[in-house]
């Protein structure tokens, strides 16, 4: 159990393993979730709306509200694991860092509104789906950029 509390890497080589491996697979998850979301919402701005409001002259119907209610559901769910994984590998491996509070702490922010701010934007306006997309980028963007700056670290020491 003393590898699990000291924050040398030097002596565990499967604790290095076992974070490289969970560190790539969780950016592999983010990269595919923002695929996902583009089949499942839309990949522009008009298809993002047509799915949230629909669009009456070309008989597209909008999303109904228990989809949409799920689909914010699953999000918060795996971002809120996705999140709390790659937080706690990238503090065990920058604690000393001075950034590494605020990468973590805007990490969190983007990742948990997001699913937020495409309910809000269900039920008000388009300029909350402008908001939603970038704060769904960002987030996901963000959260690879920690895995690849983890999986840099774990690799080449």
């Amino acid at each position: 159990m003393k590898f699990l509390v000291t924050k040398d890497l030097a002596h565990s080589t499967l604790l290095i393993n076992l974070m490289l491996g969970v560190s790539v697979a969780l950016f592999f998850y983010l990269g595919l979730d923002v695929v996902l979301h583009a089949y499942v919402i839309g990949s522009d701005i008009e298809s993002i709306t047509n799915t949230l409001y629909g669009n009456v002259e070309e008989f597209i119907e909008l999303i109904l509200l228990d989809s949409l209610l799920l689909q914010v559901h699953i999000d918060l769910f795996m971002s809120l694991f996705s999140i709390m994984i790659i937080a706690s590998i990238y503090i065990r491996l920058y604690s000393d860092k001075r950034t590494t509070k605020w990468l973590v702490h805007t990490l969190f922010i983007l990742g948990l509104l997001a699913p937020l701010f495409l309910i809000v934007a269900y039920f008000t306006s388009i300029g909350f789906v402008y908001v939603w997309l970038v704060s769904f980028m960002l987030g996901h963007l963000l959260g690879m950029g920690l895995s690849l700056r983890i999986i840099k670290k774990l690799l080449f020491k």
